[in-house]
């Protein structure tokens, strides 16, 4: 279970982290900057805006491609 949520927890961070690099390129050369931008507007919850819809495609995704390798290998015994 811990290992299960563990692996999802990287698995959002790195949707999180591609989504912040794709929709801010300045994140990469003035991480501070953009920081402080993001603290002076107020909007903390932007990101998860964002992440939880793509993960929860990336997850469906994922359950859809498990299910389907399970019922190629269930077949082949």
């Amino acid at each position: 279970m811990i290992k299960t949520l563990r692996t999802e927890l990287i698995y959002f961070f790195v949707v999180l982290l591609l989504l912040a690099v794709i929709q801010h390129s300045d994140l990469l050369s003035s991480p501070i900057a953009r920081v402080d931008l993001m603290l002076e507007k107020q909007n903390y919850l932007h990101p998860l805006l964002w992440t939880i819809p793509v993960y929860a495609v990336v997850l469906i995704f994922r359950l859809i491609l498990k299910y389907i390798l399970f019922l190629k290998n269930r077949n082949i015994k």
